[in-house]
């Protein structure tokens, strides 16, 4: 075995104890599978979280082939990925959530590409951030991203409502719009307030699945295919409780956290 593939293999058996020597963890650990083609960006984000009590690094590697098998052997949280590993694999994203359906994904993009950054997050990503990002910035966005949030700047929101704009033009037209029970206005509300499916049944009195069995009623009658998609719809529609910029943000970082789901 080469001293590289060595290096490698050593890498991917990180131990389980991360931060201060004997202390133990007082808050959930978040375990991270780091995936980069560059050892330098490896070595520099364990040092980054080493610091971290409540995150541990349960695996390295540098190719998506690596991650696959990683992913058998480390149940992880979040998975940091380079954003060049996606190169020329349309479904990359689909085939790591098919290995691991609940790893959160914070894809580090080497370039600003609007076309790039909505689709990632329509395939399911939680978060988008620069090779640059700082340490404090990167504890941070994995922290909210693993605690269920979604990691979006002013520009990517922006970007993705532009993204949907004609389409949600070519859907029905308001004259034409189809009749929704009071029980579908009441969960399309919730939607546009930023709640999420468990939220919305806790206040509806009812369970997690009938909520989404509403939500597939409901994007077939108004010919969307995802949360997404509802909620642009929506705000195009003007199908909402009338809360401003700041509700309408919500309503996009919570269907973009929950599109993966339903």
């Amino acid at each position: 075995m080469t001293s590289e593939a060595k290096q490698r293999t050593n890498e991917s058996a990180v131990p389980a104890t991360n931060g201060a020597a004997g202390v133990p963890h007082t808050k959930p650990v978040i375990r991270v599978v780091m995936a980069d083609s560059q050892a330098i960006y490896r070595v520099g984000m364990r040092k980054v979280f080493a610091v971290e009590d409540d995150i541990q690094i349960v695996s390295q590697v540098d190719s998506l082939t690596a991650l696959f098998a990683a992913l058998q052997q480390h149940p992880a949280d979040v998975l940091v990925l380079e954003g060049n590993l996606l190169a020329g694999k349309g479904s990359g994203i689909a085939d790591i959530l098919h290995h691991a359906a609940n790893l959160k994904i914070i894809v580090q993009a080497t370039a600003t590409d609007e076309n790039h950054i909505v689709e990632l997050y329509r395939r399911g990503v939680r978060g988008v951030i620069p090779r640059s990002i700082s340490p404090d910035l990167l504890v941070k966005c994995v922290r909210k991203i693993a605690a269920g949030e979604t990691w979006i700047d002013n520009q990517s929101v922006t970007w993705v409502i532009e993204a949907y704009r004609t389409q949600a033009s070519a859907l029905a037209s308001p004259k034409n719009q189809p009749r929704l029970s009071p029980k579908e206005l009441a969960i399309i509300n919730c939607i546009t307030q930023g709640k999420r499916n468990k939220e919305i049944a806790y206040e509806l009195g009812t369970s997690e699945q009938v909520i989404k069995n509403y939500l597939r009623k409901i994007y077939d009658k108004l010919g969307v295919s995802d949360r997404l998609e509802l909620a642009l719809y929506c705000l195009h529609h003007h199908i909402q409780s009338k809360g401003g910029e700041a509700e309408a943000r919500a309503s996009i970082e919570a269907a973009l956290g929950e599109t993966a789901k339903i």
